[in-house]
């Protein structure tokens, strides 16, 4: 049988990680080596030479990496903007053009309008839920069509088959942040796209204990391509960050599970909140994505936004009285974690067509017990009153 025809979980835990061949540890060594003997003058052994080109533990992550998505070919990296960035250089030259979301990751957008463009590149924002606001953002040099699904931290909803079709229309590329979703619960390739990037310090890495980022694709010239930039521009994930990553996502199934039990029992006692004008989850009925969203995602995942009725000061009162909930930065991790975005991880939106609203919070529902992460959210919501 081959990786690609076993379930998730055995793919997590089993791809890229036989057993050492020299001492039967069923764990991946972490190879924490810069350099490797080699057995003559231009004679690498096994292929590797140099740690910045080829390491055997990250080697591990990224086949695993790869499996998980279905795709053929990964590239773990020291971070997800790492990989962001890499792979923009990879696909892009001064002058293309980039389709953004109007509402994604504040560290992305910073890279796109204040690093890219000091590159010559150009990007227009879209609403990625509206294929015809994709469509017209879309000039005659557009190299990608750049989503997220779920957005960060709006939790929108773009169609995947939709906008693949779109790009691959005018022969540009669809790129698919997957941090929000997880491999376990979407799989972008097999809707029609071409690249998919991963913050792996979220969901993936699941403790919040690593940095990484990674790119996963099906094509072998662009995975060519990204081997050449990633060696060349040298941003990748050291052996112990890889390894600690790779022990993460062994676990990613039961993991997602919990958290999208606990995030629809939150999200439930959310909607009969008064001080709440808003709850943003693309499982509940009534989300404008819902139906999309049932049909490319296994469940509806574990970050939650709600917006306020009394605006910023309330949104930031019920972030400073959690103590379960940890205030901080980051996602995707086994503890909970609140945050106000307009403040804090999307600040660098602020005046942009992507600044998000000041009554908003954005949670991210960890595996701890749900009734105590009830008790905690009720006695801030009191408290903050």
């Amino acid at each position: 049988m081959t990786a690609q025809s076993h379930g998730f979980s055995t793919r997590a835990i089993h791809a890229g990680q036989p057993a050492d061949p020299t001492t039967g540890a069923v764990v991946p060594p972490i190879y924490a080596t810069s350099t490797y003997l080699q057995d003559g003058v231009g004679e690498m052994r096994n292929g590797y030479e140099y740690s910045r080109t080829k390491n055997p533990t990250r080697r591990a992550l990224e086949e695993c990496l790869a499996a998980l998505e279905n795709g053929r070919h990964g590239f773990a990296f020291a971070s997800g903007l790492a990989a962001e960035d890499t792979l923009i250089r990879t696909v892009c030259r001064p002058g293309d053009h980039i389709v953004i979301p109007n509402d994604a990751y504040g560290g992305t957008f910073r890279l796109f309008d204040k690093v890219a463009t000091r590159w010559g590149l150009t990007y227009t924002p879209a609403a990625i839920t509206d294929v015809d606001s994709v469509r017209a953002a879309i000039t005659e040099n557009t190299k990608i069509i750049w989503v997220e699904t779920p957005t960060n931290p709006l939790l929108n909803i773009a169609d995947i088959a939709a906008l693949a079709q779109e790009a691959h229309n005018i022969g540009a590329i669809l790129v698919v942040d997957n941090t929000f979703a997880s491999p376990y619960l979407q799989q972008p390739l097999a809707l029609g796209a071409d690249v998919v990037v991963h913050s792996t310090t979220k969901y993936v890495g699941g403790h919040s204990d690593v940095v990484g980022g990674a790119v996963i694709c099906d094509d072998d010239a662009l995975a060519d391509q990204l081997a050449f930039h990633s060696n060349s521009i040298g941003a990748i994930s050291g052996p112990f960050d890889s390894w600690l990553t790779l022990r993460g996502a062994k676990t990613l199934a039961v993991r997602m599970e919990r958290h999208c039990d606990n995030a629809e029992r939150i999200v439930e006692w959310l909607t009969r909140r008064d001080e709440i004008s808003a709850v943003l989850y693309p499982g509940l009925d009534s989300h404008p994505g819902h139906e999309v969203a049932a049909k490319q995602m296994r469940r509806f995942g574990g970050m939650i936004s709600f917006r306020m009725r009394d605006g910023e000061a309330a949104a930031v009162g019920v972030c400073n009285h959690t103590r379960l909930f940890t205030l901080g930065e980051s996602l995707g991790g086994v503890e909970s974690l609140i945050e106000h975005p307009g403040r804090m991880t999307h600040a660098s939106a602020a005046g942009s067509p992507l600044e998000v609203p000041a009554d908003l919070v954005r949670i991210s529902v960890g595996i701890e017990d749900v009734e105590d992460l009830l008790a905690d959210l009720d006695a801030a919501f009191t408290a903050k009153a």
